[in-house]
């Protein structure tokens, strides 16, 4: 393997990424930058920190590298339009990133039919879109590779309530069903279950500065977006990882 390849080993390819405005998105992406690809940052709001990622990609890293498209995952038409726009403006989808997600904080007892199925369609359905959306000129190429991101919520429960935890546990089951279908065709699906980010839109900055961390993390801290972005990388450049699901949560969650 030459040096070249270590430094840059997604140069010519496309990467998509979704949440591109939240802070593990914008992290990702720069390192995703940084790995040699072209970035589509895909957002729904906030595109103003969309913008600013993506004039940050194009000042480090050449002109053109990274552009920003906006699309409401919660409509069923949009991750087939988000991919065609990629590809228009880059090629053909190399990278998924899927981390747009959603979860307003909601006891059972107050959640109603309307916020289980929105969350459904941004967290579990759009994700799916877009890789059904992908997968073929992956698989013609013999090359692709597909992070979803789920949260540690999928294997304890976690805090935000049923609908959240419901909808990342099923990206567990689209993940492991997906690679299976896909690894020899030179594709990898993966999940990235990462917890008490901070930095989040979840967990804006400066939470646990008083001292009061919202759980028991055993290191002692938040986690950062950048160590969130670090191993989604290591997971998007590494061909023999596949169907697999992998916590990043301090040691929060050991199993």
């Amino acid at each position: 393997m030459n040096d070249d390849f270590r430094q840059a080993p997604l140069a010519g390819r496309t990467a998509l990424v979704t949440g591109a405005s939240g802070g593990i998105g914008s992290a990702t992406a720069l390192r995703l930058a940084e790995a040699g690809a072209r970035i589509a940052l895909a957002c729904s709001g906030h595109r103003e920190d969309a913008e600013a990622t993506a004039e940050a990609i194009n000042s480090h890293h050449g002109a053109g590298r990274a552009a920003v498209l906006q699309a409401d995952l919660a409509d069923p038409e949009a991750a087939v339009a988000l991919v065609a726009d990629s590809k228009r403006l880059f090629g053909p989808v190399d990278v998924l990133f899927a981390g747009a997600g959603i979860g307003a904080r909601t006891a059972w007892r107050d959640l109603d039919a309307d916020t289980w199925d929105v969350t459904m369609a941004v967290n579990v359905r759009a994700p799916f879109l877009l890789a059904q959306a992908v997968i073929p000129d992956m698989t013609e190429r013999h090359w692709g590779r597909i992070l979803f991101v789920s949260s540690v919520a999928a294997l304890n429960g976690g805090i935000i309530g049923p609908h959240y935890a419901a909808s990342k546990a099923a990206l567990h089951g689209l993940t492991h069903s997906l690679a299976a279908s896909t690894a020899g065709d030179g594709v990898t699906v993966n999940a990235l279950a990462p917890a008490l980010i901070g930095g989040t839109r979840i967990l804006p900055a400066g939470t646990g500065e008083d001292g009061k961390l919202p759980a028991p993390i055993p290191v002692g801290r938040l986690g950062e977006p950048r160590e969130v972005a670090d191993m989604a990388v290591s997971m998007l450049t590494n061909a023999y990882l596949t169907n697999k699901v992998i916590t990043l949560d301090g040691g929060l969650y050991p199993n």
